[in-house]
Protein backbone atom coordinates (compact mmCIF):
# COMPACT_ATOMS: atom_id res chain seq x y z
CA UNK A 1 0.00 0.00 0.00
CA UNK A 2 3.19 2.62 0.60
CA UNK A 3 4.25 1.59 -2.43
CA UNK A 4 0.91 2.75 -4.62
CA UNK A 5 0.54 5.56 -2.42
CA UNK A 6 4.10 6.95 -3.33
CA UNK A 7 3.52 6.33 -6.84
CA UNK A 8 0.29 8.45 -6.76
CA UNK A 9 2.19 11.11 -5.11
CA UNK A 10 4.56 11.27 -8.13
CA UNK A 11 2.24 10.73 -10.57
CA UNK A 12 -0.01 13.68 -9.58
CA UNK A 13 3.25 15.92 -8.98
CA UNK A 14 3.97 14.61 -12.64
CA UNK A 15 0.39 15.51 -13.87
CA UNK A 16 0.46 19.24 -12.48
CA UNK A 17 4.58 19.91 -14.21
CA UNK A 18 2.34 18.17 -17.38
CA UNK A 19 -0.58 20.91 -17.35
CA UNK A 20 1.76 23.57 -16.03
CA UNK A 21 4.35 23.65 -18.32
CA UNK A 22 3.42 24.10 -22.44
CA UNK A 23 6.39 22.40 -23.35
CA UNK A 24 5.01 19.19 -23.05
CA UNK A 25 1.31 20.58 -24.37
CA UNK A 26 2.55 21.01 -27.71
CA UNK A 27 5.49 18.29 -28.05
CA UNK A 28 2.64 15.59 -26.87
CA UNK A 29 -0.52 16.90 -28.27
CA UNK A 30 0.07 19.48 -30.29
CA UNK A 31 2.72 18.96 -32.62
CA UNK A 32 2.09 15.49 -32.91
CA UNK A 33 -1.29 15.61 -34.55
CA UNK A 34 -0.19 18.70 -36.34
CA UNK A 35 2.56 15.71 -37.76
CA UNK A 36 -0.28 13.27 -38.17
CA UNK A 37 -2.55 15.43 -40.32
CA UNK A 38 0.34 17.23 -42.55
CA UNK A 39 1.57 13.79 -43.85
CA UNK A 40 -1.39 11.44 -43.90
CA UNK A 41 -3.25 15.12 -46.11
CA UNK A 42 0.00 15.53 -48.34
CA UNK A 43 0.13 12.18 -49.85
CA UNK A 44 -4.01 11.60 -50.05
CA UNK A 45 -4.34 10.98 -53.75
CA UNK A 46 -1.63 8.21 -52.94
CA UNK A 47 0.33 9.11 -55.80
CA UNK A 48 1.56 12.96 -57.12
CA UNK A 49 -0.77 13.39 -60.19
CA UNK A 50 -0.34 16.11 -62.89
CA UNK A 51 3.65 16.76 -62.82
CA UNK A 52 4.46 18.77 -65.30
CA UNK A 53 6.26 17.97 -68.69
CA UNK A 54 7.05 19.60 -72.24
CA UNK A 55 7.51 18.49 -74.88
CA UNK A 56 9.85 19.54 -78.24
CA UNK A 57 7.87 18.36 -81.54
CA UNK A 58 9.90 19.27 -84.11
CA UNK A 59 7.62 16.59 -86.67
CA UNK A 60 4.57 18.37 -86.12
CA UNK A 61 2.19 15.61 -87.61
CA UNK A 62 -1.11 13.93 -87.02
CA UNK A 63 0.70 11.24 -85.46
CA UNK A 64 3.14 13.11 -83.11
CA UNK A 65 0.60 15.60 -81.96
CA UNK A 66 -1.58 12.00 -81.32
CA UNK A 67 1.34 10.61 -79.16
CA UNK A 68 1.48 14.02 -76.98
CA UNK A 69 -2.39 14.13 -76.30
CA UNK A 70 -2.09 10.47 -75.11
CA UNK A 71 0.77 11.65 -73.01
CA UNK A 72 -1.14 14.43 -71.50
CA UNK A 73 -4.02 11.94 -71.36
CA UNK A 74 -2.09 10.13 -68.22
CA UNK A 75 -3.17 10.78 -64.71
CA UNK A 76 0.26 11.27 -63.43
CA UNK A 77 1.37 13.45 -66.31
CA UNK A 78 -0.01 17.00 -67.67
CA UNK A 79 2.08 18.41 -70.90
CA UNK A 80 2.51 22.12 -70.02
CA UNK A 81 4.81 23.73 -72.82
CA UNK A 82 5.94 23.53 -76.20
CA UNK A 83 9.43 24.19 -77.03
CA UNK A 84 11.33 24.58 -80.07
CA UNK A 85 14.51 23.60 -79.12
CA UNK A 86 16.06 20.72 -76.61
CA UNK A 87 18.32 23.28 -75.39
CA UNK A 88 15.15 25.45 -74.33
CA UNK A 89 13.86 22.33 -72.67
CA UNK A 90 16.64 21.78 -70.80
CA UNK A 91 16.89 24.74 -69.52
CA UNK A 92 13.50 24.71 -67.63
CA UNK A 93 14.13 21.32 -66.47
CA UNK A 94 17.28 22.69 -65.13
CA UNK A 95 15.32 25.31 -63.42
CA UNK A 96 12.69 22.82 -62.46
CA UNK A 97 10.21 23.87 -64.37
CA UNK A 98 9.46 20.88 -65.73
CA UNK A 99 10.33 17.57 -64.53
CA UNK A 100 10.53 15.68 -68.00
CA UNK A 101 10.23 16.23 -71.78
CA UNK A 102 9.78 14.28 -74.71
CA UNK A 103 12.07 14.82 -77.58
CA UNK A 104 10.39 14.14 -81.46
CA UNK A 105 13.03 15.01 -84.06
CA UNK A 106 11.97 16.00 -87.31
CA UNK A 107 11.00 13.30 -89.80
CA UNK A 108 9.59 10.90 -87.17
CA UNK A 109 6.49 10.19 -88.59
CA UNK A 110 7.89 9.60 -92.43
CA UNK A 111 10.46 7.02 -91.26
CA UNK A 112 8.02 5.41 -88.83
CA UNK A 113 5.53 4.45 -91.81
CA UNK A 114 8.22 3.71 -94.26
CA UNK A 115 9.61 1.16 -91.43
CA UNK A 116 13.24 2.47 -90.98
CA UNK A 117 12.70 2.87 -87.22
CA UNK A 118 13.21 6.28 -86.31
CA UNK A 119 14.00 7.44 -82.67
CA UNK A 120 12.33 9.76 -80.04
CA UNK A 121 14.29 10.65 -76.86
CA UNK A 122 12.60 11.49 -73.22
CA UNK A 123 14.61 13.36 -70.86
CA UNK A 124 13.82 13.24 -66.77
CA UNK A 125 15.08 14.54 -63.65
CA UNK A 126 15.61 12.24 -61.14
CA UNK A 127 16.63 14.95 -58.81
CA UNK A 128 13.40 14.09 -57.04
CA UNK A 129 13.47 10.15 -56.92
CA UNK A 130 9.30 9.44 -57.16
CA UNK A 131 8.56 12.21 -60.17
CA UNK A 132 11.67 10.55 -62.23
CA UNK A 133 10.61 7.35 -61.56
CA UNK A 134 6.82 7.97 -62.52
CA UNK A 135 7.33 10.18 -65.51
CA UNK A 136 10.02 8.01 -67.13
CA UNK A 137 7.04 5.04 -66.26
CA UNK A 138 4.33 7.16 -68.35
CA UNK A 139 7.16 8.78 -71.48
CA UNK A 140 8.28 4.84 -72.03
CA UNK A 141 4.70 3.67 -71.97
CA UNK A 142 3.62 6.56 -74.79
CA UNK A 143 6.57 5.48 -76.65
CA UNK A 144 6.17 2.05 -76.91
CA UNK A 145 2.03 2.66 -77.44
CA UNK A 146 3.07 4.96 -80.23
CA UNK A 147 4.64 2.43 -82.22
CA UNK A 148 2.59 0.01 -81.49
CA UNK A 149 -0.07 1.70 -83.03
CA UNK A 150 1.10 2.47 -86.14
CA UNK A 151 2.79 -1.42 -86.30
CA UNK A 152 -1.12 -2.41 -85.82
CA UNK A 153 -1.96 -0.19 -88.50
CA UNK A 154 0.37 -1.53 -91.09
CA UNK A 155 -0.43 -5.35 -90.22
CA UNK A 156 -4.27 -4.83 -90.22
CA UNK A 157 -3.44 -3.43 -93.82
CA UNK A 158 -1.66 -6.34 -94.55
CA UNK A 159 -4.65 -8.46 -94.13
CA UNK A 160 -3.24 -9.56 -90.03
CA UNK A 161 -6.62 -10.52 -87.75
CA UNK A 162 -6.69 -8.61 -84.33
CA UNK A 163 -5.90 -12.04 -82.10
CA UNK A 164 -2.59 -12.25 -84.77
CA UNK A 165 -1.96 -8.52 -84.32
CA UNK A 166 -1.98 -8.72 -80.61
CA UNK A 167 -0.16 -12.13 -80.35
CA UNK A 168 2.76 -10.39 -82.44
CA UNK A 169 2.70 -6.66 -80.86
CA UNK A 170 2.13 -8.80 -77.06
CA UNK A 171 3.78 -12.29 -77.60
CA UNK A 172 3.62 -12.68 -73.85
CA UNK A 173 0.96 -11.56 -71.63
CA UNK A 174 1.34 -9.93 -67.91
CA UNK A 175 -0.61 -10.80 -65.33
CA UNK A 176 0.45 -8.55 -62.50
CA UNK A 177 -0.84 -8.80 -58.58
CA UNK A 178 0.41 -5.97 -56.18
CA UNK A 179 0.26 -7.49 -53.09
CA UNK A 180 -0.99 -5.77 -49.92
CA UNK A 181 -1.04 -2.13 -51.74
CA UNK A 182 -2.58 -2.68 -55.13
CA UNK A 183 -3.04 1.05 -55.34
CA UNK A 184 0.51 1.53 -55.47
CA UNK A 185 -0.42 4.45 -52.92
CA UNK A 186 2.53 6.56 -51.31
CA UNK A 187 0.29 7.70 -48.28
CA UNK A 188 0.07 3.93 -47.47
CA UNK A 189 3.86 2.96 -46.82
CA UNK A 190 5.18 6.42 -45.91
CA UNK A 191 2.56 7.80 -43.53
CA UNK A 192 2.92 4.55 -42.19
CA UNK A 193 6.34 4.91 -41.50
CA UNK A 194 6.82 8.99 -40.99
CA UNK A 195 4.42 9.29 -38.97
CA UNK A 196 5.13 6.78 -35.79
CA UNK A 197 8.66 7.80 -36.23
CA UNK A 198 7.67 11.50 -35.77
CA UNK A 199 6.02 10.52 -32.66
CA UNK A 200 8.84 8.53 -31.78
CA UNK A 201 11.25 11.49 -32.31
CA UNK A 202 8.76 13.15 -29.91
CA UNK A 203 8.93 10.46 -27.19
CA UNK A 204 12.51 10.18 -27.58
CA UNK A 205 12.91 14.20 -26.64
CA UNK A 206 10.12 14.03 -23.83
CA UNK A 207 11.28 11.62 -21.93
CA UNK A 208 14.99 12.74 -21.59
CA UNK A 209 13.66 16.64 -21.54
CA UNK A 210 11.62 15.72 -18.34
CA UNK A 211 14.82 13.92 -16.73
CA UNK A 212 17.07 16.90 -17.37
CA UNK A 213 14.75 19.41 -16.43
CA UNK A 214 14.56 18.05 -13.00
CA UNK A 215 18.20 18.80 -12.72
CA UNK A 216 18.02 21.85 -14.45
CA UNK A 217 15.34 23.55 -11.87
CA UNK A 218 16.97 22.29 -9.36
CA UNK A 219 13.74 19.86 -8.24
CA UNK A 220 15.47 16.52 -8.29
CA UNK A 221 15.72 15.91 -4.98
CA UNK A 222 12.36 17.01 -4.04
CA UNK A 223 11.47 14.71 -6.60
CA UNK A 224 13.10 11.77 -5.20
CA UNK A 225 11.77 12.50 -1.87
CA UNK A 226 8.11 12.14 -3.20
CA UNK A 227 9.04 8.62 -3.62
CA UNK A 228 10.65 7.74 -0.92
CA UNK A 229 14.10 7.48 -2.66
CA UNK A 230 13.08 4.85 -4.15
CA UNK A 231 14.00 5.65 -7.99
CA UNK A 232 11.87 2.72 -9.68
CA UNK A 233 8.96 4.24 -8.19
CA UNK A 234 9.93 7.95 -8.76
CA UNK A 235 10.81 6.56 -12.89
CA UNK A 236 7.34 4.75 -12.69
CA UNK A 237 5.32 7.34 -11.23
CA UNK A 238 6.65 10.24 -13.30
CA UNK A 239 6.06 8.21 -16.78
CA UNK A 240 2.92 7.07 -16.35
CA UNK A 241 0.82 9.76 -17.05
CA UNK A 242 3.28 10.37 -19.97
CA UNK A 243 2.47 6.47 -21.44
CA UNK A 244 -1.28 7.33 -21.30
CA UNK A 245 -1.08 10.01 -23.15
CA UNK A 246 1.36 8.58 -25.75
CA UNK A 247 -0.71 5.73 -26.09
CA UNK A 248 -3.93 7.18 -26.84
CA UNK A 249 -2.21 9.34 -29.64
CA UNK A 250 -1.15 6.09 -31.17
CA UNK A 251 -3.85 4.81 -30.63
CA UNK A 252 -5.84 7.37 -31.83
CA UNK A 253 -3.36 8.02 -35.10
CA UNK A 254 -4.00 3.86 -35.53
CA UNK A 255 -7.59 4.09 -35.65
CA UNK A 256 -7.47 7.00 -37.76
CA UNK A 257 -5.26 5.82 -40.58
CA UNK A 258 -6.61 2.27 -40.42
CA UNK A 259 -10.26 2.69 -39.99
CA UNK A 260 -11.00 6.30 -41.85
CA UNK A 261 -8.58 6.65 -44.44
CA UNK A 262 -8.77 2.63 -44.70
CA UNK A 263 -5.17 1.87 -44.95
CA UNK A 264 -4.61 -1.64 -46.06
CA UNK A 265 -3.73 -3.86 -43.24
CA UNK A 266 -4.79 -7.66 -42.68
CA UNK A 267 -3.41 -7.54 -38.78
CA UNK A 268 -6.10 -8.46 -36.16
CA UNK A 269 -6.92 -5.18 -34.41
CA UNK A 270 -5.16 -6.58 -31.03
CA UNK A 271 -1.84 -6.44 -33.34
CA UNK A 272 -2.38 -2.79 -33.84
CA UNK A 273 -2.78 -2.74 -29.69
CA UNK A 274 0.15 -4.09 -29.01
CA UNK A 275 2.53 -2.75 -31.59
CA UNK A 276 1.13 0.51 -30.28
CA UNK A 277 2.15 -0.23 -26.65
CA UNK A 278 5.41 -1.99 -28.03
CA UNK A 279 6.17 1.24 -30.11
CA UNK A 280 5.23 3.84 -27.14
CA UNK A 281 7.38 1.53 -24.03
CA UNK A 282 10.60 0.85 -26.46
CA UNK A 283 10.91 4.82 -27.34
CA UNK A 284 10.10 5.54 -23.52
CA UNK A 285 12.82 3.05 -22.99
CA UNK A 286 15.50 4.48 -25.05
CA UNK A 287 14.98 8.14 -24.04
CA UNK A 288 15.34 7.26 -20.32
CA UNK A 289 18.38 5.47 -21.23
CA UNK A 290 20.16 8.33 -23.47
CA UNK A 291 19.86 10.37 -20.17
CA UNK A 292 21.15 7.67 -18.07
CA UNK A 293 24.19 7.38 -20.12
CA UNK A 294 24.65 11.30 -20.23
CA UNK A 295 23.00 13.03 -17.36
CA UNK A 296 22.68 16.24 -18.99
CA UNK A 297 19.72 17.71 -20.47
CA UNK A 298 21.86 19.07 -23.59
CA UNK A 299 23.52 16.19 -24.36
CA UNK A 300 20.64 13.49 -23.85
CA UNK A 301 18.49 15.32 -26.11
CA UNK A 302 21.01 16.02 -28.66
CA UNK A 303 21.33 12.18 -28.96
CA UNK A 304 17.78 12.02 -28.99
CA UNK A 305 17.19 13.93 -32.03
CA UNK A 306 20.39 12.37 -33.94
CA UNK A 307 18.87 8.54 -32.78
CA UNK A 308 15.46 9.63 -34.61
CA UNK A 309 16.62 11.28 -37.36
CA UNK A 310 18.99 8.42 -38.37
CA UNK A 311 16.02 6.13 -37.79
CA UNK A 312 14.22 7.71 -40.87
CA UNK A 313 17.12 6.10 -43.18
CA UNK A 314 17.70 3.12 -41.34
CA UNK A 315 14.25 1.79 -41.35
CA UNK A 316 14.71 0.44 -44.54
CA UNK A 317 11.34 1.91 -46.38
CA UNK A 318 13.17 3.99 -48.42
CA UNK A 319 16.32 1.99 -49.13
CA UNK A 320 15.92 -1.62 -48.30
CA UNK A 321 18.36 -2.49 -45.46
CA UNK A 322 19.53 -5.68 -47.01
CA UNK A 323 21.41 -3.54 -49.56
CA UNK A 324 23.12 -1.82 -47.35
CA UNK A 325 26.80 -2.59 -46.65
CA UNK A 326 27.17 -5.21 -43.91
CA UNK A 327 28.03 -2.27 -40.91
CA UNK A 328 24.89 -0.89 -41.61
CA UNK A 329 22.70 -3.87 -41.83
CA UNK A 330 24.20 -4.40 -38.27
CA UNK A 331 23.71 -0.77 -37.20
CA UNK A 332 20.26 -1.27 -37.81
CA UNK A 333 19.38 -3.48 -35.63
CA UNK A 334 20.05 -0.59 -32.70
CA UNK A 335 16.93 2.04 -33.55
CA UNK A 336 13.72 1.15 -32.31
CA UNK A 337 11.87 2.24 -35.76
CA UNK A 338 13.71 -0.22 -37.49
CA UNK A 339 12.20 -2.88 -35.38
CA UNK A 340 8.46 -0.79 -35.45
CA UNK A 341 8.86 -0.99 -39.23
CA UNK A 342 9.62 -4.36 -39.53
CA UNK A 343 6.20 -6.29 -37.47
CA UNK A 344 4.17 -3.57 -38.85
CA UNK A 345 5.15 -5.02 -42.41
CA UNK A 346 5.37 -8.99 -41.51
CA UNK A 347 1.79 -8.93 -38.84
CA UNK A 348 0.05 -5.94 -39.87
CA UNK A 349 1.19 -5.00 -43.59
CA UNK A 350 0.53 -8.71 -44.94
CA UNK A 351 -1.16 -10.64 -42.04
CA UNK A 352 1.22 -12.98 -40.78
CA UNK A 353 0.96 -14.20 -37.23
CA UNK A 354 3.58 -12.67 -34.70
CA UNK A 355 6.09 -15.47 -34.54
CA UNK A 356 7.19 -14.48 -37.52
CA UNK A 357 8.59 -11.16 -36.29
CA UNK A 358 9.37 -12.38 -32.64
CA UNK A 359 12.95 -11.34 -32.71
CA UNK A 360 11.88 -7.62 -33.14
CA UNK A 361 8.93 -8.03 -30.80
CA UNK A 362 12.05 -8.96 -28.63
CA UNK A 363 14.28 -6.52 -29.84
CA UNK A 364 11.48 -3.80 -28.56
CA UNK A 365 11.10 -5.54 -25.34
CA UNK A 366 14.58 -4.81 -25.06
CA UNK A 367 14.55 -1.24 -26.01
CA UNK A 368 12.16 -1.03 -23.23
CA UNK A 369 13.96 -3.04 -20.42
CA UNK A 370 16.96 -0.75 -21.37
CA UNK A 371 16.55 1.86 -18.08
CA UNK A 372 17.52 -0.97 -15.72
CA UNK A 373 21.03 -0.75 -17.11
CA UNK A 374 21.45 2.48 -15.62
CA UNK A 375 18.65 3.02 -13.01
CA UNK A 376 21.81 3.60 -10.37
CA UNK A 377 23.35 6.09 -12.26
CA UNK A 378 19.93 8.34 -12.79
CA UNK A 379 19.59 7.99 -9.09
CA UNK A 380 23.09 9.13 -8.47
CA UNK A 381 22.38 11.76 -11.02
CA UNK A 382 19.49 13.24 -9.19
CA UNK A 383 21.16 13.39 -6.23
CA UNK A 384 24.72 14.78 -6.63
CA UNK A 385 25.06 16.57 -10.52
CA UNK A 386 24.78 20.00 -10.51
CA UNK A 387 23.35 21.37 -13.48
CA UNK A 388 25.77 23.01 -16.27
CA UNK A 389 24.29 25.04 -18.82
Amino acid sequence: MKTLRLLYDVTLRELMILVQNKVYVFCMVVFPLLTMVFFTSLMDDGLPTSMPVGVVDLDNTSTSRSLVQRLDAFQMTRVVAHYPSVSEARRDIQENEIYAFLYIPKGTTEKLMAGRQPKISFYYSYTTLASGALLMKDLKTISTLGSAAVGQATMRAKGFTDAQIQTFLQPIRLDVHQIANPWVSYNSYLSTMLVPGMIMLFIFLISAYSLGTELKFGTSKQWLEKADNRIFVALAGKFLPQTIIWLALVYGYEYYVFYVLHFPHLGSPWMLVLLGLMQVLGAQGFGIFAFGLMPSLRMSMSVCSLWAVLSFSMVGSAFPVMGMDGALQSLSWLFPLRHYYMIYQISVFNGFPLLEAWFHFAALAAFTLLPWLVIRKIKNAMLTYVYIP
